[in-house]
Order: C-alpha cells, then structure tokens, then sequence
C-alpha cells in the first residue's frame, strides 16, 4: 500500500507538472514551454524564416505562421561553423530562447537579452554557460538569440549589393540580431516581459555588437540598456585589420568576398547559394561587421562625437589579462617587432607605455593588446557617453584569479578573455578544485549588478556596494571584481593615453592614409 501511495503521488506530480506547462500565444502562434523550478521556459522559438535557399545571404524575413500549438522545449541548431555546439548546427538558426519568471502577460518584467560572442565566426545560445535560469531567478525575462556567423552571416560581394535595394551587402548577423529585437518588442509582453525596458548585453563579439546597435539607426527604439562585456567598437577601419581596428569598409568588404568566391573556383553568386550550407569554404577572418552607411552608418567614434547613436545608460568593462587570449609573443624581441608593424609611429611610444619586461613577454607587454581591442574600446566609449549623453555609464574591471606562486607557469596571470561570462550568468562549476572561496559571490554580485541594471538603468541597490557612475573627471569610479567588489582607478589609465593618441592620429587624413597603405 505504501508502495501504491508513493507511486500514485508521483504520477500525480508528473500530472500537475504537466498541467502547468505554459502555452502562450504570439505573433505567429501558441507555443508550449516547460515549467522549470519557479520559471516558464520557451526554447528553439523561430523570430525569423529559415535564410536559406534564395533567403542565403538576405535581410531575414518574418517567421510563418503555424496552426495548432508548437512545442518549444528544446534548443534549435546553431548557426553553421566551425567545431561543435550542444544543439547541433544548420543553416536554418534563428531562433530565441526564454527564461521568464513572470507569472501572467500582464507582470511587465525587466527584460534582458543576451547576444553571445565568437568572434562572428562561431557561437550558438545553446552553450551551457549561457544557460539564463540564474538570471531569470533574479527578476528579468532572459533572452538569448542566435544569428548568422561566419560568410554566412557577413559575406560582402558586388552581386549581393546589386540584389539590394540599399547597394549594400555582409551585415546579416546584425540584421538577424535587429530583427530578433523586432519580435521581443512585438512579442515579449506574452511572457510577461516589457517591451519598453529591454537592456541587449553581450560578451566578445557580442559586446562588440552591442556597441554597434548602440550607434544603428536601425536599432533605435529597440532596447533601453546595454552592457558589453570585452567589447566596444570606435577603432576606425583600415584595409589590413587588428584587433581593434577590425571594421572593414564596405568597398574593401565587398572585393575580399570577391576574392573569396573566385578563389573558391565560383563563377557566381548564384552558384554559390547552390552549395550545401555545412560544404562552403571557409575562409579565416571574412566574417566581421562592415561599414556599410546604413547598418553601421560610420566610424563609430566619430558618430558618437556627432551625437548620432542611440542613447541608453552603459555598463562596460574587460578582463585584466585578455591578451592571455590572443596569441601574445612569445619574446620581448617579437613583440617589440610587432608593435612597430601595427603602430607605426607610435611603436616606440607604446613599447615604453607598455614594457615587455626582461626578456620575456610580461603581462604589462600583453596590455597593449587587451587594451587596443577592448581596454581602450571601452574607456573611449565611456568617456564619450559621459562628455556628450545624458546617460549614466557604469565602468567595471574584472580580475578575479587565483595568485599564481612565482615560478609557475601561470606567475602573473590575470583573468583571460570570457572568463566573467560563467560568474554573470551563475553557471560556474563551484566544485572545480581550483574555484576560489569567493568565487560564489563574485558571481552572485555580478548577476545581481546586471539584473538591477536592466531593472533600473543603473546596478546599485539594497546591500550591494556602491558602484558609483563613471565620470571623466577621475578617482575611483571602476568596480573592480577581484576577491571582492570594491571601486578603484580606470586601470593603465596613462598608457591608454599613449593609446589614445595613436587613435586620434588613426582618425586624421595622415594616420588614415598611412593605414591604408600597408600592405
């Protein structure tokens, strides 16, 4: 009898479960989540048509309708790439996931949403660090999206320009990520969001984005909040790109794609759109976002100095050893020679603001590339929201890691490209031996900072640490997440200037015309 209860309890827990499973109806039609914990939960929900077909290399077009009710209860495939995602990958990507606390359409929740990075060659809203339960729990709607990656997602040609009615081509992962904020502001109040304080936040490439939807026409009104974790995008273009000077103009995009379907043995663009998505050749560094004067009308610095950009509140910030993450030379000799190949000029300058140490390639000689990707990036796009908008900017340093004894291997080290993104979201493995003892409010206070942040425009609130608003004007008015949350000074605040200066000379006739010279 006993037995018979307990089984009988269980079956009917699995029926009041099931009972509670949500439908909710939008644009398109009733989709059916989960419930999990306290969270309804919607995956694999199609905000676009498949791009695929005569669709491949198009502006994404409005998802069908469908009949009935479609069941959303697991994560579509990621966009085609290199490497292997949870979800699997197609051509067929765009799709968005929700993680809503809301009991009722009618609650107005905060909304966040997330936009992963990878370098706009891969990525996928399946990963199990972008898992948006935590977030969810503490009082948003969380959203992931997906787009277009890699030549699918940001292939320029002259065929593809003359097709469109702008004469432009390559930004279709940006226009998958505008379109995806489309529906949340058409659909979001289903799930108890608000579609009128939506913050976009991304990490990587993904910040990257972030800061460009900050300066596109065709974003405007589409979110009231940004954060950019190790983003930023205000370096100008140049023919042969850096990191941190990575935005191509339209012209120079569209004869690389040139170059890339001829050398693929194409004759055609429309050759090309017969070939299976998954067999395409691919082709390092085709895929970033381009200048293309109505997507991303300009040079991003300098629409921010002309006060063309979409005005939001910021929260901004990198990690301490980023160039841990790309690459970094491997003797003070190759550095010192590819400083002087990048920067001209101002090699000898930068060297000294940036020393390689005695011999070898120290963090301080790594610096300089966090900071020309996105230590200067970030500082650049603080200083021109607090000088010229009316919105608050939240600054942030993040060095959370162990002390590496000296003679380690690590002896240094600080905290590489991505890590934070595991402490925002709340998905760090706290059982890893080598997790630290705050580790667990490191995270905690990150995601609460964000949640407020998307809640109010700002991320203080009861019981957390001041974080003061940034102001050009000095002190210590960046959170540093280090053992603790606590403000400090912009970090190599003097060697940025040095930085500054190249990229003021970068943006005038001379630092341009030299740039574009290099072969």
């Amino acid at each position: 009898m006993k037995h018979f209860t307990s089984l009988l309890a269980l079956v009917l827990s699995a029926a009041f479960s099931y009972a509670q499973i949500p439908n909710t109806k939008v644009a398109e039609g009733t989709l059916q989540g989960t419930i999990e914990g306290n969270l309804s939960v919607y995956k694999g929900v199609p905000f676009a048509a498949p791009p695929v077909g005569n669709l491949r290399w198009k502006a994404p077009q409005p998802a069908a309708k469908w009949t009935g009710v479609r069941a959303a209860d697991q994560f579509a495939a990621g966009p085609i790439q290199g490497g292997n995602i949870p979800s699997g990958k197609s051509e067929d990507c765009l799709y968005l996931n929700v993680w809503t606390p809301a009991k009722s359409a009618t609650e107005k929740v905060p909304v966040l949403v997330w936009i992963y990075g990878g370098g706009f060659n891969a990525g996928a809203t399946s990963e199990t660090n972008y898992n948006g339960e935590k977030l969810a729990k503490k009082g948003v709607v969380l959203v992931s999206i997906a787009y277009r990656v890699g030549q699918l997602g940001f292939l320029a040609h002259p065929e593809l320009s003359a097709e469109n009615p702008d004469k432009i081509s390559g930004n279709y992962g940006m226009l998958d990520m505008i379109a995806g904020l489309q529906w949340i502001k058409k659909n979001i109040a289903a799930f108890g969001g608000d579609p009128n304080k939506v913050t976009i936040f991304g990490e990587s490439a993904g910040g990257i984005a972030v800061s460009q939807l900050c300066a596109s026409p065709l974003a405007k009104g589409l979110f009231q909040g940004a954060i950019s974790e190790s983003g930023g995008s205000f370096g100008p273009s140049r023919a042969i790109t850096f990191p941190g000077e990575n935005m191509k103009r339209l012209k120079d995009a569209e004869a690389a794609g040139d170059a890339y379907v001829k050398g693929a043995g194409f004759a055609s663009i429309a050759d090309l759109r017969k070939v299976a998505a998954d067999k395409l050749p691919a082709v390092r560094g085709l895929a970033w976002p381009i200048v293309d004067g109505k997507i991303i009308p300009d040079d991003q610095y300098k629409l921010y100095e002309a006060g063309k950009y979409n005005e939001t509140p910021i929260l901004v910030g990198y990690n301490s050893d980023e160039g841990l993450s790309f690459s970094p030379p491997k003797t003070a000799e190759e550095y010192v020679a590819g400083v002087k190949g990048r920067y001209g000029k101002f090699a000898d300058d930068l060297v000294k603001a940036y020393p390689a140490g005695n011999g070898k390639v120290e963090k301080t000689a790594r610096d300089l590339a966090r900071d020309a990707a996105f230590g200067w990036q970030t500082w650049a796009w603080a200083n021109l929201v607090a000088t010229r908008g009316k919105s608050k900017v939240f600054y942030y340093y993040f060095d959370q890691h162990p002390d590496y004894p000296a003679g380690s291997p690590k002896e240094g080290n600080g905290s590489p490209h991505g890590q934070e993104v595991a402490y925002v979201f709340g998905t760090l493995n706290t059982a890893n031996p080598q997790a630290l003892k705050t580790d667990a409010d490191i995270s905690d206070a990150m995601g609460t900072y964000w949640t407020n942040f998307a809640k109010y425009g700002d991320p203080n609130g009861s019981g957390m640490p001041k974080w003061p608003a940034y102001s050009t004007a000095g002190g210590n008015n960046v959170m540093y997440f280090a053992q603790t949350p606590h403000t400090g000074p912009v970090p190599s605040a003097s060697s940025l200037k040095v930085l500054e200066s190249y990229f003021k000379w970068r943006r005038s006739p001379e630092g341009e015309q030299w740039a574009n010279s290099q072969k």
